[in-house]
């Protein structure tokens, strides 16, 4: 990185959540930030208090990622200004629970083109950037559920397969290149995503359910250290070892029991 060019942290889905959690971590040390999301009026009240109580720089861009040419617009956006994307954090998913056919098609379609379809395209754009200058991190927030096939979460947990794996594979892709790419596994949180996705919390989910703040800083740390993935949590870590360790038949219905579905 040149002496005179500043980094920046982009973190998508920043309105609320882990990606609002991302934004005060990342402003706590210093950096300056793009936060992207849908709601402005949400992103603007986030970057006042950041500015305000970090001093630091922060952009504010009201973007669907579901649109591709969108995403597209804003790298062209941030490049014409000289903003360097150091850090990428791939935070936005949209997630419903539910049975597949009970669900509209629209409503599946939607959930992979910002799980999916937005992720690859703002990874393939921002590390293209990022191998120029050998150099950046990006973080995938995968979910728990990435491990395995649950019920009533067909396509969510079907795409956070494809980010964990997505993830993993690039990792050994663009080591050589300066790039660390890190997969984040959280658990259930207490992040109004379940209220969003319209989830039952059952009472073992509520034993487990975990702040935002402990998720977002091991996923910092897990990047700042180069390692592949991380799970956040003993409870969430025992799961993952379960499901390595025992038939699908098995933890699949465990995970369909603890579910709630």
């Amino acid at each position: 990185m040149k002496p005179n060019e500043r980094s920046w942290v982009l973190i998508t889905g920043a309105s609320s959540g882990f990606g609002e959690e991302f934004a005060r971590q990342y402003a706590a040390q210093g950096k300056s930030l793009v936060l992207v999301a849908r709601r402005l009026d949400r992103l603007e009240a986030l970057s006042a208090q950041l500015r305000e109580r970090f001093h630091v720089d922060v952009l504010v861009e009201q973007i669907d990622l579901s649109s591709i040419p969108a995403i597209i617009e804003l790298h062209a956006r941030l490049k014409e200004r000289n903003i360097v994307i150091d850090v990428l954090i791939n935070n936005a998913g949209h997630g419903l629970q539910g049975p597949f056919l009970a669900q509209s098609l629209d409503h599946s379609l939607a959930m992979i083109a910002v799980d999916i379809a937005s992720v690859t395209a703002l990874t393939h754009l921002f590390a293209a950037d990022m191998r120029i200058r050998q150099r950046g991190h990006i973080l995938m927030v995968a979910s728990l559920l990435s491990f395995q096939g649950v019920k009533n979460f067909a396509v969510y947990s079907a795409a956070k397969a494809y980010v964990l794996r997505f993830s993993e594979a690039l990792h050994r892709e663009l080591k050589s290149d300066g790039i660390a790419v890190t997969a984040l596994c959280p658990g259930m949180s207490d992040t109004g995503f379940a209220e969003s996705a319209r989830q039952k919390i059952t009472p073992v989910l509520k034993r487990v359910m975990m702040q935002p703040q402990p998720v977002v800083r091991a996923g910092i740390r897990a990047l700042q250290a180069g390692r592949i993935s991380v799970v956040p949590g003993l409870g969430n870590k025992a799961i993952t070892v379960l499901t390595w360790a025992t038939p699908r038949w098995f933890h699949q219905g465990l995970m369909a029991r603890i579910m709630g579905v």
